[in-house]
């Protein structure tokens, strides 16, 4: 017999060619859930709400970026009935992102707005990525808005060398938000973007600290995103594969099945007894079980981060003060969703590469 997942999959997808449903008794389309075509619920959106940032992180964007007109943004009122509409669709979990989502004027507005969400039940977790440098100031709110884990972005642990990675930033400011995120009770997780010649002499150093403050740590591996006036992502390359193996060196090592909705994979340092995190996009395909979808402050929303595919939402939104065009045009959107991404280092050339920056589909 026919399972329930594809058949709700497979009228989904006819609904949003303009076929009909072939299935009426499966599914009533109304209330029906985000399903792709390849049967993954889409329960998770990561929604950039600026592209603008403090930092200028070398593999993230330019040094002398153009950043869009304000007039193009997605208002803090269409982002919120974007975000609810698809809380509506099934997604429970929201993490919003930039840029640094914290240097948007007024953003906490529309982080208290989502908390109605989380009180309602319906979004299971709001959360954040950021760099850290506004922390210290909005800490205490954004544990106020039901938030109570975070994201902060920090590749060294070298004040230099953070300088030189960010460009703009300062590690002292980062670390003091940092403290202040764990005051305010929030849990955190570090990201650390793996960099071949950069951080490989502070692996353990980093693992140490956090073991120490008590912060999760991932290593991301650099992605092929954006033309970034010079960088070579091919000589920034450090496989997540050797990072595992040196653990292995020193640590007993014990894959976890854990998974928070994202794309990390995990494992725990029977020594010290902490989690340590993988994204590894281009050593490992974690598309298989890919539920995500992503969002820009312009409303494009793309249904992959290795794609060029993206739809327009915004035009839809702005065409009605109802609804429904916009959940029409998420559930054609979701219909679109590939089966996975085409990110790939080769022996000498990067293949998969995006035209577009980290800061503009959100980091």
């Amino acid at each position: 017999p026919m399972s329930a997942v594809f058949a709700r999959s497979y009228a989904g997808s006819c609904l949003a060619r303009g076929r009909g449903n072939p299935y009426p008794f499966v599914m009533d389309t109304r209330a029906a859930p985000l399903i792709d075509p390849f049967a993954r619920p889409i329960s998770y959106l990561r929604v950039s709400v600026t592209d603008r940032c403090d930092f200028r992180c070398v593999y993230c964007m330019s040094e002398n970026m153009t950043f869009l007109p304000k007039a193009e943004l997605l208002t803090l009122e269409e982002l919120d009935r974007l975000c609810s509409a698809f809380v509506r669709l099934g997604v429970e979990k929201l993490r919003l992102t930039g840029g640094e989502p914290l240097v948007r004027k007024g953003i906490m507005t529309f982080f208290r707005a989502m908390s109605r969400h989380l009180e309602s039940g319906a979004l299971k977790e709001l959360t954040l990525t950021t760099n850290g440098s506004q922390l210290a100031k909005y800490a205490v709110e954004l544990a106020d808005c039901g938030m109570r884990r975070i994201n902060v972005s920090v590749d060294t642990l070298d004040v230099k060398k953070f300088s030189d990675i960010t460009r703009w930033g300062r590690l002292p400011q980062v670390l003091e938000g940092i403290a202040a995120a764990k005051a305010a009770g929030l849990r955190v997780k570090i990201n650390a973007v793996a960099l071949k010649g950069f951080n490989e002499d502070e692996q353990f150093s980093m693992t140490e600290w956090c073991a120490q403050e008590g912060h999760d740590l991932t290593w991301i591996e650099v992605m092929p995103m954006g033309d970034l006036g010079g960088e070579d992502r091919l000589d920034q390359y450090w496989s997540l594969k050797d990072v595992r193996a040196r653990y292995a060196e020193r640590f007993t090592v014990t894959d976890l099945a854990e998974r928070t909705g994202g794309p990390a994979r995990y494992v725990r340092l029977e020594e010290t007894g902490q989690k340590v995190g993988f994204i590894t996009p281009l050593t490992h395909n974690f598309c298989e079980s890919c539920n995500r979808v992503r969002l820009t402050c312009t409303g494009e929303l793309f249904m992959c981060l290795g794609q060029e595919d993206m739809a327009d939402l915004r035009a839809p939104l702005r065409a009605s003060a109802d609804d429904a065009l916009v959940e029409e045009a998420i559930r054609a959107a979701i219909a679109r969703k590939p089966k996975g991404h085409d990110f790939d280092y080769s022996r000498a050339v990067v293949k998969g590469q995006m035209s577009r920056h980290m800061s503009h589909t959100g980091g």
